[in-house]
């Protein structure tokens, strides 16, 4: 089976079963069943995060032997895992507190180890050989350590830490931002651990004086107080928080200040320059629409979205989430009035878009009530960003895991985008649907269970394939794998793509607009709630009572039920209704491809006629273009002025025309000769004898005669013209006898000669 996974799974598969997490659960397992120290009480839990990820590699925090335990999930999932190799990294100097949270720098050369009573960095070592392993892969390595603030912490008994985070530049040397009791942030620098750079005061000095049992503020006890604080991404800072004018453009990161009691205060921190009114405290924000609670009196984590404009995530021990957008403000009427105020400034507002409500305990029912019960169980919440998805986080706390994705963003960011008149943006936000919450562990399934904290929260996100780890209370590993992109909480359709980078199909296009169908099956399969992993009590001997277990039951059955069964009924109605269509619409096609080849073939032919009456015009065409040019020619020889060539050409041709027609006449006068004569021989030749040949004797008389009447007529013709011929005919009969014997012996003549030569060409 392993064979056949990849890399990724064969790796998730493999990492609840490691040396080190065994070898802590033998250890939690034997604290809990051993004796109680003397003098311990119960202590409250705390939400932890002992887990961190490096390149392929995850560090867990091990508290007893004070070290960094680093496990290669690259050699997990190669092909021969080895589930006891890892490393240790020893502390020179180990912290004297109890670390609850490891925090990575953004350079990933040190974690940050923090507890409520100081802060310690560790710096990592190199990394070298082929396995690019801490040492070159030895298996215990000493890790120098720098303590941060220890005298202040040492000589404040009282104080204690409630936030810390790294300062978010990465070219810059590492800086550590920390938040104590004492509403006081203060940056420091590695270089000079013991000595704040900066400091910020949340609170006037007089409050500070003002203190009441246990070294608490009057500010504290009414909720007057910060108590987490979270970095934006860099932004030019606005002129009127600078103060000067015409000043150039200063790059600082926003750093949103998070106060008990609701309220949220805004600073600008840049290390490189100090410019003006540059770390000035502004607020409190004011927050859109307003409430009278101002959103809950119990805040406790604040969380920036990496988006502009940015995006903050509030939290509340009770389990409420509040989404704000932050927007620049406008000066109105009442700002306007204090404009010559130069204290009052113009600041961000936070614009509530949602709010959601996390199920921290299961909503369980009691007997045979519908209503499930309310539970008053709370606790704090850690937000954690996802670095795989900007518009996802998730959020840890006593009671389990709990994964919220925001949809709406790119619409967000394709409403403020847009024009002022553009309306169908604001439409498709205000129609968006909402937040999407998964619930994906659950340590307190049970009212009777106690809650067991989340000991290691981490995203891998490189190439070993985006996952969930989480670490239980009891050493237990839960790996989730997670996709690149929010999706909606439905399980994934047969057509989900998620490689977005494949060529896509216009129907594919087509499928993904706003009213698609499969748009339409995804808001039938949308659930508002799910049964979440539950985590089975680490205590054998204390087993629940049969009835929170049915009610659990009854509970998990209900779910699966409505959000499951039922959803999948519908969408498989919804299916057969749209294949009955669709096969309709088929047949329809079907029947418009028949018509459309007809169509084809008809057109085929037309444009067979239309190709030969496009010859046939063509031929026209030049013939037309010929006649043009004859016409063209014609018109130019009919120009009024020749020249001299032309003229003799002229001359020339009209010679020739006149020589031709000489020729044709004698040519038609021969033709007529020659007719008269045919038809003289063929009446003078006999068919009785056409073997007759005439010998040359009687060729010769026949010349003789002709010769002589030749002679005869011409002799007539000279010695009377056609005048006197006419007066001597009508006047003289003896010339009217000659002639007419003289035509007579002709017409004889020539039918004799016709006759025979009629005979010699038979």
């Amino acid at each position: 089976m392993a064979a056949e996974w990849g890399p990724a799974e064969q790796w998730r598969a493999a990492l609840p079963q490691h040396a080190v997490l065994g070898r802590l659960r033998e250890r939690a397992a034997a604290a809990a069943a051993g004796p109680s120290r003397p003098g311990a009480g119960p202590r409250a839990a705390l939400s932890r995060n002992l887990l961190l990820g490096l390149d392929g590699d995850l560090l867990l925090w091990d508290g007893e032997c004070s070290a960094l335990h680093a496990v290669s999930l690259r050699r997990l999932g190669g092909p021969e895992p080895g589930l006891s190799d890892y490393q240790t990294l020893l502390c020179i100097n180990p912290p004297l507190f109890e670390v609850y949270q490891t925090l990575l720098s953004p350079t990933q050369h040190h974690v940050a180890l923090v507890g409520t009573r100081g802060l310690t960095v560790l710096e990592l070592p190199k990394r070298w050989g082929k396995s690019s392993e801490f040492e070159g892969g030895k298996e215990t390595v000493n890790c120098s350590t720098i303590p941060i603030a220890e005298r202040f912490f040492t000589s404040s008994p009282s104080l204690t830490l409630k936030h810390a985070a790294w300062y978010p530049c990465e070219t810059l040397e590492p800086h550590i931002v920390l938040l104590t009791s004492d509403n006081t942030i203060r940056i420091y620098s590695l270089k000079i651990p013991q000595t704040p750079i900066k400091v910020i005061t949340l609170s006037d000095s007089e409050e500070e004086t003002l203190t009441i049992n246990k070294g608490r503020a009057y500010t504290a006890s009414l909720g007057e107080t910060a108590v987490a604080f979270d970095f934006g991404p860099l932004v030019p800072v606005p002129k009127n928080v600078l103060g000067q004018r015409g000043s150039d453009e200063v790059l600082a990161y926003p750093l949103y200040i998070l106060y008990e009691n609701g309220e949220t205060f805004l600073t600008y921190i840049s290390l490189i320059q100090s410019t003006g009114n540059l770390g000035k405290l502004l607020g409190p924000l004011p927050m859109h629409p307003a409430a009278e609670d101002n959103y809950g009196y119990d805040a406790c984590a604040v969380l920036c979205l990496p988006c502009v404009p940015n995006i903050l995530v509030i939290a509340t021990e009770s389990g409420m989430l509040y989404h704000c957008v932050v927007l620049d403000a406008e000066e109105d009427d009442e700002q306007s009035e204090k404009s010559w105020d130069p204290r009052s400034d113009l600041i961000p507002s936070l614009y509530v878009f949602e709010c959601v409500e996390l199920e921290l305990a299961l909503k369980l029912a009691s007997g045979d009530e519908e209503e499930p019960l309310e539970s008053d169980f709370s606790c704090p919440i850690k937000l954690h960003q996802d670095p795989k998805c900007p518009s996802r986080y998730h959020c840890t706390h006593e009671a389990g895991v709990h994964s919220v994705g925001l949809t709406w963003i790119n619409k967000l960011h394709k409403f403020l985008g847009s024009d002022e008149e553009d309306k169908d943006s604001l439409q498709e936000l205000g129609a968006e649907q909402k937040c999407f919450v998964e619930h994906i562990l659950c340590t307190k399934p049970l009212p009777c269970r106690q809650p067991a904290p989340i000991r290691g929260f981490w995203i891998v996100s490189d190439i070993l394939g985006p996952t969930m780890i989480c670490i239980t209370n009891t050493y237990e590993c839960i790996t989730r794998p997670l996709l690149s992109t929010v999706h909606p909480a439905s399980p994934p359709l047969l057509c989900t793509r998620e490689d977005k980078d494949v060529a896509v199909s216009p129907l594919r296009i087509l499928a993904d607009s706003q009213h698609s169908f499969e748009k339409h099956i995804r808001s039938i399969l949308q659930r508002s709630t799910a049964n979440p992993l539950l985590l089975k009590s680490g205590d054998k001997d204390a087993a629940p009572p049969p009835e929170e277990c049915l009610q659990l039951l009854s509970r998990a059955t209900q779910v699966f039920r409505e959000e499951y069964i039922l959803k999948q009924d519908l969408a498989k109605e919804e299916i057969q209704q749209r294949v009955k269509l669709l096969l309709g619409q088929k047949k329809k096609q079907l029947e418009d491809l028949n018509y459309c080849r007809e169509e084809k073939k008809s057109l085929r032919e037309m444009a067979e006629r239309l190709a030969d009456k496009y010859e046939e015009a063509k031929e026209k065409q030049e013939d037309i273009m010929n006649r043009m040019k004859k016409v063209l020619r014609s018109f130019h020889s009919q120009l009024p002025v020749l020249s001299d060539s032309e003229k003799d050409m002229k001359k020339e041709l009209q010679t020739i025309h006149d020589q031709l027609q000489h020729l044709s006449n004698a040519i038609r006068q021969v033709k007529m000769k020659k007719e008269y004569q045919q038809k003289k021989m063929e009446k003078g030749t006999s068919p009785r004898k056409p073997s007759i040949t005439l010998s040359a004797y009687q060729s010769k008389c026949i010349q003789t005669v002709l010769k002589e009447e030749r002679f005869h007529s011409v002799s007539l013709t000279k010695r009377y013209p056609l005048g006197d011929t006419q007066t001597a005919q009508g006047n003289s009969p003896e010339c009217k006898r000659n002639l007419q014997q003289r035509q007579l012996t002709k017409r004889k003549a020539s039918k004799e000669i016709r006759k025979r030569l009629d005979q010699n060409q038979d």
